[in-house]
């Protein structure tokens, strides 16, 4: 369990930290504006000055994180980043929902004839859109609303920053304490400014706009990031065939000047011709070691569709390469795939379109191992694939059965191992089938290795392979859904005795 254990263990040191900061600017703001400097303007407010104003430290400070894991695209933690991500948003929203209640105390005065007041409803409107739209159920099937709903940020930032320029919260000034003490002075009002009188009327000024200190410094990260971003969309990107998979499963092989990537990692992909602001992320199925870079994309919506339709997936006919459309890359970036070579024995779990970051690591381990480098360090893998139905087979069946093909003569026939289960279909419903059982391949996908029934049982695949390996270091990678993946968190955490250790590393997609 040691890279999950280590990562589960980081990613709770780091909320604890960020809660206690939080909780530290919290309760120092809070005691700041119970000093005397703050007096007369609490007798006007009450407590809502002090929990309006703590609230507004922490939103500062939340402001100004939530913008790195924006900026972290090619962070390896993307799970710690997402977390954190949550969390800020879940502040924000507390932030926001305390400082609002506080100015709606006087709606018409403050909310519609101030700059505190319109910004403040503007920042909060558009993250209510924000946090709504990032609901999975809008993200799986309503991309485009969670796409552009989230560049809302730009102006809730912008309405951050110009909060504060009204100085709406004003305090008695440095000078005006030092001659009217509004301890002595609070109960003589009827005498402030009249000759004889030691209480001076009291002067008041309103604190100078603090929150671009707190965020210009991610901002210029950001801003940064989309210059880069943009010198990657000018580069040229030539897609050098397309290959149309059955189940409607586009394949686009591509090239880019100084492109270099790593097995298992992503890209952004745009086509101006569809939408100059979608960017969408894919795994990209190509190995390193080949003179092209390339990702299988499933045709699930609308962007997808059109990408489709403009590659010629609707014609009969290849595409003229002057026909097809421009693209542009952003990439590659990381992810837990990368520490697979990492391990002398690896398990590789896939579910459904999950299996994409394995084909780029699978043909890697393939030139690796053929081409006779010494230096590779992994030497037996352990493959399942769950698929509910069999069309979702297809494509990848095809890279299967070469690397099939290739390692048999090349004598490593046992170096891969692979389970590919149906899992939406039972042994009995399969009967039908079992008249080719005894062939030499496979009747759905064409391999020597028989399709399996229903689930795999952990259980035992885990205690079979950790009996084959005393005393190793096993990789276990996952990229599924988070209930496949608790499943084998705690397969992984179980099995891990005897000199034996699955060490469990997951990502989503």
């Amino acid at each position: 369990m040691g890279n999950f254990a280590a990562n589960e263990g980081l990613s709770i040191f780091v909320i604890l930290v960020w809660l206690g900061i939080n909780a530290f600017l919290f309760v120092q703001f809070y005691l700041v504006f119970l000093t005397d400097k703050w007096f007369y303007t609490r007798a006007i407010l009450g407590d809502a000055l002090s929990w309006a104003r703590a609230p507004a430290a922490c939103l500062n400070f939340n402001c100004m994180l939530i913008l790195l894991p924006v900026s972290s695209a090619n962070c390896k933690y993307k799970r710690l980043t997402r977390t954190l991500s949550v969390c800020l948003s879940v502040c924000l929203s507390v932030c926001l929902s305390v400082c609002l209640s506080v100015c709606l105390s006087n709606p018409t005065i403050i909310m519609f004839t101030t700059i505190a007041g319109v910004t403040g409803v503007v920042i909060t409107l558009a993250l209510i859109l924000i946090i709504t739209s990032s609901m999975e159920v809008i993200r799986r099937s309503y991309f485009e609303v969670f796409w552009f709903t989230h560049h809302l940020f730009v102006i809730f930032f912008i309405g951050l920053v110009f909060h504060g320029f009204g100085r709406i919260v004003r305090g008695q000034t440095a000078a005006s304490l030092r001659a009217h003490n509004p301890l002595e002075c609070v109960d003589k009002f009827e005498t402030w400014g009249k000759n004889g009188s030691n209480c001076p009327e009291p002067e008041f000024a309103g604190n100078p706009p603090m929150t671009w200190k707190w965020v210009v410094g991610p901002m210029i990260l950001y801003v940064c990031e989309r210059l880069v971003r943009l010198y990657r969309y000018q580069q040229k990107v030539v897609i050098t065939k397309v290959v149309m998979h059955p189940s409607k499963t586009l394949e686009l092989r591509m090239k880019r000047k100084g492109f270099h990537m790593e097995a298992g990692q992503y890209v952004f992909i745009q086509c101006p011709s569809i939408s100059a602001l979608e960017w969408h992320p894919f795994t990209l199925t190509s190995a390193p070691e080949e003179d092209h870079f390339s990702a299988h994309i499933r045709i699930v919506g609308d962007w997808t569709e059109k990408l489709y339709l403009a590659c010629g997936g609707d014609k009969s006919e290849s595409q003229d390469a002057w026909m097809l459309p421009r693209l542009a890359i952003d990439g590659p970036f990381g992810t837990a795939s990368e520490d697979v070579f990492r391990y002398e024995v690896v398990v590789l779990v896939g579910a459904g379109i999950g299996v994409t970051p394995f084909a780029s690591v699978l043909k890697s381990v393939w030139y690796q191992t053929s081409q006779g480098q010494e230096d590779v360090f992994t030497k037996k893998i352990y493959f399942y694939w769950l698929c509910p139905e069999t069309q979702a087979f297809e494509w990848f069946a095809d890279l299967l059965q070469s690397l099939e093909g290739q390692m048999t003569e090349k004598g490593l026939a046992d170096f891969l191992n692979y389970n590919i289960y149906l899992t939406r279909w039972k042994e009995n419903e399969a009967a039908h089938f079992r008249v080719h059982h005894e062939a030499e391949n496979d009747p759905i996908t064409g391999l020597k290795q028989k399709t399996l029934y229903g689930k795999p049982n952990w259980d035992n695949e885990f205690t079979n392979i950790g009996a084959k390996h005393p005393g190793t270091k096993v990789g276990v990678f996952l990229c599924g859904p988070t209930v496949l993946g608790k499943a084998l968190a705690r397969q992984c955490l179980s099995h891990s005795e005897g000199g034996v250790e699955f060490i469990f590393n997951k990502e989503n997609f």
